[in-house]
């Protein structure tokens, strides 16, 4: 059977990660795409938002994470957002992408990105 899928797409946040001194001294902005997979029949029938996943309360926590704890690689940032969202009972799995626009890298580019995916089994 296939999971549902609730996503949220886009989520900024301030963080200091990154292996150069001046992206943790500055920061810069990153973005998070996530989708969840979860069964949401029993919050469909029921009209239940416990029964389902607070999406403005997911956003709080993954905001949270990137706001956190410095890492260097977005690679650990983006296994860091995973978690949080399997902590989540409904959540079955995850897939998260983290977006680095700001990147240093010294060619033209539009993004550099890292997605990952999780599961509870």
């Amino acid at each position: 059977m296939r999971t549902d899928r609730i996503v949220l797409r886009g989520l900024r946040a301030w963080g200091r990660h990154g292996v150069l001194p001046a992206e943790r001294e500055l920061g810069q902005e990153f973005v998070i795409d996530v989708s969840l997979g979860l069964d949401i029949r029993p919050a469909a029938a029921g009209d239940d938002l416990l029964r389902t996943v607070d999406y403005g309360a997911l956003a709080d926590r993954l905001v949270s994470v990137v706001e956190g704890e410095p890492v260097n690689l977005i690679e650990t940032l983006a296994e860091r957002l995973a978690a949080r969202c399997l902590d989540v009972a409904q959540v079955e799995s995850v897939e998260i992408t983290v977006h680095k626009p700001n990147a240093p890298v010294p060619h033209p580019f539009t993004d550099v990105a890292v997605t990952i995916h999780r599961s509870r089994s």
